[in-house]
């Protein structure tokens, strides 16, 4: 008999999905709204037609893709799916941590195989129509294998290392767990375009001339140590822009997609550029990572108080409580917290990109950030109106309207 976990584990999918659809629903109720005049300017009428027909196609396909997603989770959950894996893996060892791998390598296998025709469909039908995809057949799968193989290695050593502390430190191995964790976030955010970047992307540094004199002199004003200037290949994929800051102390770098300096004018790209510095200057980066760590410090010690509960188990359907099971169990009860935590980081992720704004207007040019936010947002065909619940609850920069009006201020 299932036990009352059972249920709040349905009643957490069947509520999320509730509130997920009705945001949904409300923002794409407000794609034919009428352009605010601040923004009047992006599109001409075909090209807002084009942006609407993009939002509504993404809109209706995100409730088939949701929706299957959710059937398929509820008929795993409900008719035993998970006790089966559980009791395949094992039937093949008695070791806990091979249990674990096996458990969560099929589960992962198995949703790679229900997302795969959703995300082939989502690059070569609605991407390709509507001009940015860029990305051949041979890239998509071949990128698909590289996250597969680097999740394996990278989430299962992780998997591997949480189910070891666990049998060595009992119910005090949160404090290991955590340690490993923060190494591993710094590790990743220090080297992450020397190790993670290569596998999917080329880069280059961005060859002497104009843009980088334009670059080297303004963050030599503001007194920011920048020696690693890199221009990376987004255009294989896709035709939408981006740029970044990664790395800490020696080891900061800024990449810029090779489709930003296309579709940007020279000043445009250095008030985006102004933009990430105020990121650094401002200490973004560092509050964002050390809020992230003391986030999952705290989720691993709410583990710690129910991983040998047998009922986190039971409420999965498998008979034997194990490890990985009470894991999957609990990261399922967690999703509330996680959803609050997610609300509370995208608030405070709104309120640096203003302060990043506001760095960028007072050391370069206001009117050039605008510019280059306008151009971005009309490649990308952005939703100019966006529901204020939706920006809420799902954006983690401010809409562009705000922005402007922010930078006008």
């Amino acid at each position: 008999m299932p036990n009352i976990l059972f249920y709040c584990i349905l009643g957490i999918l069947l509520v999320q999905y509730g509130i997920d659809m009705l945001l949904d629903y409300l923002n794409a109720k407000r794609f034919s709204h009428t352009v605010p005049q601040e923004l009047n300017t992006i599109f001409d009428t075909e090209e807002y037609q084009k942006a609407q027909q993009y939002h509504w196609e993404n809109y209706r396909f995100g409730v088939v893709k949701d929706s299957v997603s959710l059937a398929i989770l509820l008929a795993f959950l409900i008719l035993g799916g998970f006790g089966w894996i559980a009791g395949f893996a094992e039937s093949m060892t008695p070791n806990p941590i091979v249990q674990a791998l096996v458990f969560f390598g099929l589960l992962l296998l198995g949703n790679s195989w229900i997302a795969l025709p959703f995300s082939y469909y989502q690059t070569f039908t609605i991407e390709e129509k509507f001009g940015f995809n860029k990305t051949t057949k041979r890239t998509f799968f071949t990128d698909i294998l590289k996250s597969g193989l680097l999740t394996l290695v990278l989430g299962g050593g992780i998997l591997a290392l949480l189910i070891w502390f666990l049998q060595l430190a009992g119910t005090n191995f949160w404090w290991y767990a955590w340690g490993a964790f923060t190494i591993l976030t710094l590790c990743i955010n220090v080297f992450y375009t020397k190790i993670f970047v290569p596998l999917f992307n080329k880069q280059t540094p961005l060859e002497s001339g104009s843009l980088k004199t334009s670059i080297e002199r303004y963050v030599n004003t503001v007194g920011f140590d920048l020696k690693k200037i890199f221009v990376i290949d987004g255009s294989k994929r896709s035709t939408k822009a981006n740029a970044y800051f990664s790395g800490m102390g020696r080891q900061k770098q800024v990449t810029l997609f090779d489709t930003l300096i296309n579709d940007l004018s020279e000043t445009e790209i250095v008030a985006v550029l102004a933009h990430e510095v105020g990121h650094y200057k401002r200490k973004h980066i560092v509050y964002t990572l050390l809020i992230s760590i003391l986030l999952t410090g705290l989720m691993l010690y709410i583990l710690s108080l129910f991983i040998t509960t047998p009922q986190l188990s039971l409420a999965l359907g498998v008979q034997e409580p194990s490890y990985h099971a009470a894991l999957l169990a609990f990261l399922l009860l967690y999703s509330p917290i996680s959803t609050i935590t997610g609300l509370l980081m995208n608030f405070l992720s709104r309120k640096f990109e203003f302060q990043a704004d506001n760095f960028a207007k007072e050391t370069f040019d206001a009117t050039a950030l605008i510019s280059s936010l306008k151009k971005l947002s009309k490649n990308n065909l952005s939703n100019l109106t966006p529901h204020p619940a939706y920006v809420f609850v799902h954006y983690s920069h401010p809409p562009l309207l705000d922005r402007i009006q922010n930078l006008k201020a």
